[in-house]
């Protein structure tokens, strides 16, 4: 059964009045290019930091001062991290293929 208008008109109403969630702005109005740069800088360097992290703990328990379920974690985490930016990397080059191939 399909709502009716009424309803309808409100939630327009009441969605303009909250000055909405920032749809659709002017290409000059913001900067797309610069906070995908930024995310991409972001996700860099939160990996570089997870690795950096499971060599620590690795490095800890060699010399016997951690204890072995964290540098499990730590271990892990790196490597999910790694397998994600690698599965990343994967698709980005195959998206430049394709669009390589595409005729003009």
């Amino acid at each position: 059964m399909p709502a009716p208008i009424g309803s309808a008109i409100a939630a327009y109403a009441k969605t303009a009045a909250s000055g909405g969630a920032g749809g659709m702005e002017a290409r000059g109005a913001k900067d797309p290019g610069g906070d995908f740069m930024a995310l991409v800088k972001e996700a860099a360097q939160s990996a570089i930091e997870t690795g950096k992290q499971g060599e620590a703990a690795t490095m800890k328990a060699i010399a016997g001062q951690a204890d072995v379920s964290e540098v499990v974690t730590a271990v892990a985490n790196a490597e999910v991290t790694l397998q994600t930016a690698i599965a990343i990397r994967d698709k980005v080059i195959a998206a430049y293929q394709d669009i390589v191939r595409m005729p003009l």
